[in-house]
C-alpha cells in the first residue's frame, strides 16, 4: 500500500505508543485508574502490610545546604508539591474556559458559578449543624469540593446518554469550587505568616508577570522560577499549593503567533521545491526553524501546558495521591460515627440540594441562563454526582483534622463518594431510558 506522505512517517514504536496515547485520551480511564488506586490503598491499609504501607508514606527525604534544610515526608511532598501541579492545571482550565471557551458568555458562566456557590454553602451549613460546637467543626472545608476526575469519568461512562451542557456545567462547577477550596486552604488552614518568604514569593510572581510581558517564553525559565516561588510560599506559612493556582491564572491565554502570520511563515517553507534546503547555515534551514517555532506558538501557552500536563495529572499525580491518602484501616472502635455521618450527609444531601436550589434561585432572578437541553430533572440527577468529593476532600481533611479523627473523615468521604457516584449514574441512566422511550426531553 502506498505511503501517505501527507502524514508523519511511522516507526515500529508507533504501534505501541499510538494505542497508549489513545488510552490517555479516554476520560473514563482517569477515573478508572483513580478507582483502582483507591482499592489498592484500602486493601493495603487493611492487610498484613498495613504497617509498611503507612511507614512508606511517612518516610522523610529532602535536601540540605549548610545550616539550611528542607526535609519532608513522602506524603507531604505528594500533598504539597505534586498537588501544586494539579491546582495549576485546574487554574489553566478555568482561565481557558473563561477566556477562550464556553464560559466567555457571562450568563452561561453564572449558572455553574451559582451551582458551585450552593454546593459549598449548603454542605458546610449542614456539616456545622450536625457537628455543633465539637472540635471537628474546624474541618468544615472538607465538605466543599467536587472531584473533577471522578465526575468526568462517570459522565464518560454514560457516553451520549447525557447532554454536553451537563458535562460543561459539572466541569465548570468542579473547577469553581476547587479554586474556592484552595482559597479556603490558604486562609483557614495555613500557618503563621512569615513576612520575609512572603515578600520573596510576591517578588517571584512580579518577575513572572514582567517576564511574560516582555516576551520571555522559555519554559525552563518559568519552571525554575516557579520552584523558587513554591519554596518561598511554603516557608511563608501559606499553603504552598496556592502557588499553582496563581501561576495558572497568570498564564497567557492568547497565542503569540496569529493565524495569518503562521500561514505566511509556512507558505515560505512550502514554496521551496523538493531538495536539500534544510542542512547547513542556509536561508531554508532558518525558514524551517522559524516555521517550527510558529507552529508551536500558534497555540496559546494555556492550551500547550494543558495538553502537556493533563496526562501526568490524570495518570500520575492523582493516582499517587490516592495511594498515599485513601488508605484507612477499618476498625469500628476507632471510627467516630457522628463525624463520619456528618461528612457523608453533607456530600450526599447537602451538595445536590445546594446546587439545585441556588441554580433555581439565580435562574428565577434572571441572573443566570439554563441551557434549553439541560432540563431540571437532568441537572438534579447530575448534581448527585457532585457529592463525589474524593481528592479535595481528602486533601483538606488531612490538613483540618487530627490523626485520631482522619480515619473517620476518610470513611465518610469514601462512603459519600461511592453512594453519590452510584445514585448519580443510576438517575442519569433512568432518565436516558425514559427519554428514549417517550421521545421527550426529561
Amino acid at each position: 500500500m502506498k505511503e501517505d506522505i501527507g502524514q508523519l512517517p511511522r516507526e515500529l514504536a508507533d504501534h505501541f505508543t499510538g494505542p497508549f496515547l489513545r488510552f490517555l485520551r479516554i476520560e473514563a480511564m482517569a477515573g478508572a485508574v483513580l478507582f483502582v488506586c483507591v482499592v489498592i490503598a484500602l486493601s493495603l491499609a487493611n492487610s498484613g502490610w498495613a504497617a509498611q504501607y503507612f511507614a512508606l508514606w511517612d518516610t522523610h527525604f529532602g535536601f540540605s545546604w549548610g545550616n539550611l534544610g528542607f526535609t519532608r515526608s513522602i506524603q507531604h511532598w505528594i500533598n504539597d508539591a505534586a498537588m501544586t501541579l494539579f491546582f495549576f492545571v485546574v487554574a489553566l482550565e478555568l482561565k481557558r474556559e473563561m477566556v477562550l471557551g464556553e464560559l466567555r458568555d457571562l450568563k452561561v458562566a453564572v449558572m455553574p458559578l451559582a451551582g458551585a456557590l450552593g454546593g459549598m454553602v449548603f454542605p458546610v451549613g449542614l456539616f456545622l449543624l450536625l457537628v455543633g460546637d465539637a472540635p471537628s467543626a474546624a474541618g468544615w472545608g472538607t465538605v466543599m469540593s467536587t472531584d473533577t476526575a471522578f465526575v468526568i469519568g462517570c459522565l464518560a461512562l454514560l457516553g451520549r446518554r447525557v447532554p454536553e451542557s451537563l458535562r460543561l456545567f459539572l466541569l465548570a462547577l468542579a473547577i469553581f469550587d476547587d479554586i474556592a477550596a484552595i482559597a479556603v486552604v490558604a486562609v483557614s488552614y495555613s500557618g503563621a505568616l512569615q513576612w520575609v518568604p512572603l515578600v520573596l514569593a510576591a517578588s517571584g510572581f512580579a518577575i513572572v508577570m514582567v517576564a511574560a510581558r516582555i516576551g520571555i517564553r522559555s519554559v525552563p525559565f518559568y519552571v525554575v522560577l516557579g520552584v523558587g516561588i513554591w519554596l518561598a510560599v511554603d516557608a511563608s506559612g501559606i499553603h504552598a499549593t496556592l502557588t499553582g493556582v496563581v501561576l495558572g491564572l497568570m498564564t497567557p491565554a492568547r497565542s503569540w503567533v496569529s493565524d495569518d502570520r503562521l500561514h505566511a511563515i509556512l507558505d515560505r517553507v512550502v514554496a521551496y521545491p523538493p531538495g536539500r534546503h534544510w542542512s547547513g547555515d542556509t536561508v531554508g534551514r532558518r525558514d524551517l526553524q522559524r516555521a517550527g517555532v510558529a507552529t508551536r506558538e500558534a497555540m496559546s501557552p494555556i492550551e500547550r501546558l494543558e495538553i502537556a500536563l493533563h496526562p501526568w495529572i490524570a495518570f500520575a499525580v492523582m493516582p499517587i495521591f490516592a495511594l498515599a491518602n485513601a488508605g484507612v484501616t477499618f476498625v469500628p472502635a476507632t471510627v467516630d460515627p457522628a463525624l463520619a455521618t456528618a461528612i457523608f450527609l453533607s456530600f450526599v444531601v447537602g451538595k445536590p440540594v445546594g446546587i439545585v436550589v441556588c441554580c433555581a434561585l439565580f435562574v428565577e432572578l434572571k441572573l443566570a441562563h439554563r441551557p434549553s437541553d439541560l432540563p431540571w430533572s437532568t441537572l438534579t440527577a447530575g448534581s448527585l454526582l457532585a457529592g463525589i468529593g474524593f481528592t479535595m476532600a481528602l486533601f483538606i481533611g488531612g490538613l483540618a483534622f487530627s490523626p485520631e479523627l482522619i480515619g473517620s473523615v476518610k470513611v465518610g468521604i469514601l462512603a459519600a463518594s461511592l453512594i453519590s457516584a452510584s445514585f448519580g449514574m443510576l438517575a442519569l441512566r433512568l432518565l436516558s431510558v425514559a427519554r428514549v422511550s417517550t421521545g421527550a426531553r426529561i
